[in-house]
């Protein structure tokens, strides 16, 4: 397939994103497993929100892989029934939970102390202008705290 690649420069206000949250679908499937599984999974979506899984999966997807993430932490016996009865097909959920356990993978290796410093020196410094304040900032102070 042929696409058109271009490249233009985004400047403030020239888009607007709007991500759904899947807290309601969440609180609404997870009446009948209880509230443990719904409160783990809460933590779940919670995690979830650091990565791009919003972006790339609706929020009823997401809201479905945490409850079945957190099914399986609490060994709800109930839930296996109650995923089999879904019209959504298990390979759908089951994809986006190695999505989210992907990124508990990611953080179980994260070592801070050794990690940070290398990410602070490849992060940009901001510019100063010769008067103290950000070159380029367009940030003004408002008339009466001057």
């Amino acid at each position: 397939s042929s696409g058109i690649n271009a490249e233009w420069p985004l400047r403030p206000g020239d888009c607007c994103l709007i991500v759904h949250q899947p807290y309601r679908p969440l609180t609404t499937y997870a009446e009948s497993l209880g509230p443990e599984v719904l409160n783990t999974a809460w933590h779940i979506v919670n995690d979830a929100l650091r990565c791009d899984v919003l972006l790339t999966h609706p929020p009823h997807l997401i809201a479905l892989s945490a409850l079945h993430i957190s099914s399986v932490i609490h060994n709800n016996e109930h839930a296996q029934q109650w995923f089999s009865d879904l019209t959504i097909s298990i390979e759908k959920i089951t994809k986006v939970s190695e999505k989210i356990m992907d990124l508990y993978t990611l953080w179980r290796g994260f070592e801070e102390k050794k990690e940070i410093p290398g990410i602070l020196f490849r992060m940009p410094r901001p510019r100063m202008s010769h008067s103290g304040s950000l070159a380029g900032s367009r940030c003004s102070t408002p008339s009466g705290m001057r």
